[in-house]
């Protein structure tokens, strides 16, 4: 290879590392892909091509450059870090923290590799093994929120509350995105007062990362019957066709899938892009909405008629439902219908957000909004919506009737 060549792979990569430090991922990726083009297979190079695409979110592309960069150089710890990064994201936490290890055994000590292996043993369900490791990411760095934050969330799963709580206050000290941590920790503190909503980053993120494997965890891990028991019934005591449905939260299409043979049209809303990607295979939906609910039904849908509105286990993630009920009474026709799933509360409260960061809503909470935004509860039953560790989680199953 001539020295030219080299003269020029060597510009094009130090404009690369250049355009990363400033935040600028894509001139970055492309300065790196022309290096790597004149001199293929320089590790350098391979790894810094693979964590910008990480950083670009195409984990993809990535883990191909990073395997050739940790076999060709099995001594270097960036190659295995963003490898397992790369598998994590992936999907593949079993193959990440072989490669996350692989990292720690080069450098025990290195805190974003604990970090992430950390997060991974807690993905893989080794939950002791996770905890310890966090333990000593703290240790090494105690100054760092989201490893207080991480810890938490181990503990309010292992249903250590109190530890949870203290964890939880110890990021927001820390400035850790302070509204996410808020939310965690009322969700742990008993008497701490529901908030309105979830955080929209945490809900979008959360089914963004689930899209993929959601129908069949749910149905076949979770025994989840909501959308089958939702409209199973409904089509039992309202055997008609519905002119305009309006599916809201609706996922993977579940719930349109089951409409279809009764509906004119159906549409559908959703805060996770990737879930609406999974519900357009259905091909039951004339159109599909990337937003929050409330978000859509108080802008973009305010103008709808309908004479169904759906809601299979969304108001879970909704919390507080009084401009719900508001906006779909304005948007249902005379005698339309409103049905949807709640989870049961532990308490009397009419709002409660639970440890699982599912919120729970009262039978008086959702007969209250139904009278004063002008609805009658035509019948509604207690039946499981979903498993929980083994354990069936019971909710009701409203139908409400516009007036």
């Amino acid at each position: 290879m001539d020295d030219t060549t080299l003269q020029r792979a060597k510009q094009s990569f130090l404009q690369g590392l250049e355009h990363f430090q400033a935040s600028r991922l894509k001139e970055s990726e492309s300065s790196f892909a022309i290096s790597l083009a004149l001199v293929p297979d320089r590790v350098s190079t391979l790894i810094n091509l693979g964590a910008t695409q990480l950083r670009l979110g195409k984990p993809m592309q990535a883990a191909p450059l990073l395997v050739k960069a940790a076999n060709a150089d099995p001594g270097n710890v960036e190659a295995w870090f963003n490898l397992g990064v790369a598998q994590r994201q992936l999907g593949a936490p079993d193959k990440a923290i072989y490669s996350l290890e692989r990292a720690l055994a080069l450098n025990p000590e290195g805190v974003p590799v604990l970090l992430q292996a950390a997060q991974t043993l807690g993905i893989l369900g080794r939950l002791d093994d996770a905890l310890a490791m966090f333990d000593k990411v703290i240790t090494l760095q105690p100054g760092l929120g989201q490893a207080w934050s991480d810890r938490g969330t181990l503990l309010r799963e292992q249903g250590r509350l109190e530890e949870a709580s203290q964890s939880f206050a110890r990021a927001i000290e820390l400035g850790a995105d302070v509204a996410l941590n808020q939310w965690f920790l009322s969700s742990v503190t008993e008497g701490a007062g529901a908030p309105d909503s979830a955080p929209r980053e945490y809900v979008e993120r959360l089914f963004d990362d689930y899209a993929h494997e959601f129908g069949n965890h749910l149905v076949d891990t979770l025994g989840y019957r909501a959308p089958d028991a939702l409209i199973g019934h409904l089509q039992s005591i309202a055997p008609r066709r519905f002119a305009s449905v309006l599916d809201l939260g609706c996922g993977t299409g579940l719930c349109g899938n089951l409409l279809k043979p009764s509906a004119g049209t159906i549409d559908g809303v959703d805060l996770s892009a990737r879930m609406l990607g999974e519900a357009a295979r259905t091909q039951a939906y004339r159109a599909l909405v990337h937003a929050d609910v409330v978000s859509y039904l108080e802008g973009e849908g305010a103008a709808r008629r309908d004479d169904l509105v759906v809601a299979a286990d969304v108001f879970i993630y909704v919390g507080a439902l009084e401009k719900v009920f508001t906006a779909v009474a304005r948007i249902l026709v005379p005698d339309g219908l409103f049905c949807f799933t709640v989870e049961l509360p532990d308490d009397g409260e009419d709002l409660q957000l639970m440890p699982s960061l599912r919120y729970a809503h009262s039978d008086a909470y959702i007969r209250k909004l139904a009278q004063a935004n002008g609805f009658s509860v035509t019948d509604s039953f207690v039946a499981p919506i979903r498993n929980d560790q083994g354990e069936p989680v019971e909710g009701t199953y409203f139908y409400l009737a516009r007036q």
